[in-house]
């Protein structure tokens, strides 16, 4: 019998106490037996750089690698050139065909998501999970995305970009981000001059 797998991309720079959540309520609510963490190698859709692959790999094993069955997965850092979601299902499908994938994603990515590469594809390798931070602000509306299923999230409106502005302004983020990750994020000097 396969497993039921969840996958979970990202930039993750740097990951945040939304993600853990989102983390906890996927392996709870889908009834997961593993959750892979994957942070983004080459991001085709940043218009940014983003912080060393190293860094944002340390900082998601701090984050995350507490939570049961959930297991960070460098597999997208390896790989050269951009980095697309339907390369990396194809390739965990292929080490476990018997496996049920569930592919996470957020309420924005939802709406874009018929901007992706092979979005078609990637609906007939996995089942679509939208987790929607603030259900809200309007919903998204994709008629190709009905078969896909909900997270229910507390509203955590936490982003990325507004830590690393706040930590380039020294402003606290302390309930922001996992206390492992502030440090190693001072450790480091990261975000100070990050645009």
């Amino acid at each position: 019998m396969g497993q039921r797998v969840g996958v979970f991309g990202g930039a993750f720079d740097p990951p945040h106490q939304a993600h853990v959540a989102l983390a906890q309520a996927a392996c709870s609510q889908l009834k997961l037996d593993a959750l892979h963490i994957l942070p983004t190698g080459n991001a085709w859709h940043k218009d940014r750089g983003l912080t060393a692959s190293e860094h944002r790999l340390a900082m998601c094993h701090l984050a995350f690698d507490a939570l049961p069955g959930v297991v960070v997965n460098p597999l997208e850092l390896s790989r050269a050139g951009p980095t697309y979601t339907v390369q990396t299902l194809h390739e965990l499908q292929a080490k476990h065909p018997e496996n049920q994938w569930f592919l996470l994603i957020g309420a924005d990515q939802a709406r874009d998501f018929k901007r992706w590469r092979a979005w078609s594809e990637i609906l007939r390798l996995a089942t679509l999970v939208v987790a929607d931070r603030n259900p809200e602000a309007g919903q998204w509306h994709n008629p190709e995305l009905a078969q896909a299923l909900h997270l229910h999230m507390p509203v955590l409106p936490i982003s990325a970009t507004d830590i690393r502005d706040r930590l380039r302004q020294k402003l606290p983020v302390t309930p922001l981000v996992p206390q492992a990750v502030l440090r190693y994020i001072e450790q480091h000097d990261l975000y100070a001059h990050h645009p």
